[in-house]
């Protein structure tokens, strides 16, 4: 593998990184995104360090033979740690057992990384190995330990995320499950990486040479386990954006029909500031629900409440339920409000109107969706559209609608 394939991940992840920098710093206090940008940052320095060429780098400009390898392998081991911190904290649970077992683990890998620096420090490494570090010293004291401590938390890593990943997936459904499903597939490669590696090290101490498996298939094993990994922990994650959106975009649809209805009101409001069509769906819905809003408002002094009663009647009489007959009357009181606010262009109601006047009963972007379907599909609603554009008479618009 060239540097261009450690290079491209390590790239990706960071940029993951800068678009989640701005939560980290809004939700410091949150265990959870301090969990996820901590492995994204540990991930890119991973494949930044591990890559040949930054390994000739550091040793060059450090000027300490092979402390690369003592690098890539405490970097590693803190890999192996935040993805265990990170899925503790995924899954939740009590804060104090999350907590202690975050810091379990936290203490446990650290402890790698600190007896890795020591062992380094005690071992003599004064040949270069860019590739074969590990095969090369295999037979050297302390490097040796070093070698195989860190394939063993590696190792141990990859099982303890086997083990969470699946009692999880079995509680769960959907795109979560699928993603633990897909982690836990990845960290299973991460346990050929390490087995790997150790046949070629106890080859070393046999005498003899399986430097392939490790110089050359062992890279590819992490490379194809890394990245599968990294696709099982975006999936929930961009699955959930990607439903929330639809919901967002759906309930801005249905939206329309009153939106459009109270349009003659709303905009006569004349607002300062209007949200531009590219912004985000989230902030038209609110542009939109503010729209719908300041039009009722504007029609308070006009809403009637026994066009309401009657609407509510009718359609309890058509078979609606309790609540979507309610949407239905709302809705047939605006739309008759909107007509007869268009026969008052001087504001003469509204200067008599007084604060008992009814409003409609929607209080949340449910409601509103109910009001704005009948709109468009409740015969009672046509029939309050009808009477009130003809003849504004309550008996016609009680025979209409009986």
């Amino acid at each position: 593998m060239d540097g261009s394939s450690y290079y491209l991940p390590a790239v990706a992840m960071a940029i993951a990184l800068a678009l989640k920098t701005p939560a980290l710093l809004r939700s410091w206090g949150d265990p959870l995104i301090r969990s996820v940008c901590a492995l994204m940052t540990l991930s890119t320095l991973v494949f930044c360090f591990a890559a040949p060429p930054t390994i000739t780098e550091i040793n060059r400009v450090t000027g300490i033979t092979n402390i690369s390898a003592a690098l890539v392998y405490i970097l590693l081991s803190a890999f192996s740690g935040s993805c265990l911190v990170l899925i503790i904290n995924w899954r939740g649970g009590p804060p104090e057992t999350t907590r202690r077992l975050s810091r379990r683990w936290i203490a446990g890998y650290g402890a790698v990384c600190a007896a890795i620096v020591v062992l380094f420090v005690l071992g003599e490494a004064p040949v270069q190995r860019v590739r074969d570090f590990d095969t090369y010293y295999a037979n050297t004291r302390f490097l040796r330990e070093m070698i195989v401590l860190y394939l063993i938390a590696f190792t141990v890593a990859g099982v303890a995320m086997n083990v969470m990943c699946w009692r999880w997936a079995l509680q769960v459904r959907g795109l979560l499950r699928a993603g633990l499903l897909i982690i836990a597939f990845g960290f299973l490669v991460n346990v050929p990486f390490a087995a790997v590696k150790l046949v070629a090290v106890v080859a070393r101490w046999q005498g003899g040479d399986l430097d392939e498996l490790s110089t050359y298939l062992a890279p590819l094993l992490a490379s194809v386990g890394a990245q599968v990994s990294a696709l099982g922990f975006c999936l929930p994650l961009a699955g959930q954006r990607i439903g929330d959106s639809w919901t967002t975009w759906s309930t801005y649809r249905r939206l329309g029909p009153l939106w459009r209805e109270l349009r003659p009101v709303w905009a006569q409001a004349g607002h300062e500031v209007r949200i531009s069509w590219w912004a985000p769906a989230q902030l038209q819905m609110t542009q939109r629900e503010s729209d719908i809003h300041d039009g009722m408002l504007s029609l308070y002094p006009y809403f009637d409440s026994e066009v309401r009663a009657r609407a509510y009647e009718a359609a309890l009489a058509a078979g609606s339920e309790a609540v979507q007959a309610r949407a239905e009357a709302d809705a047939a009181m605006v739309t008759a409000a909107v007509r007869a606010r268009a026969d008052d262009p001087e504001g003469r109601v509204i200067g008599s109107a007084t604060s008992d006047a009814p409003a409609p009963s929607a209080a949340n972007p449910r409601d509103l969706v109910r009001m704005s379907i009948a709109l468009r599909q409740s015969p009672v609603v046509a029939a309050a559209r009808e009477w009130a554009t003809a003849t504004r008479s309550e008996s016609d618009f009680h025979e209409r609608t009986r």
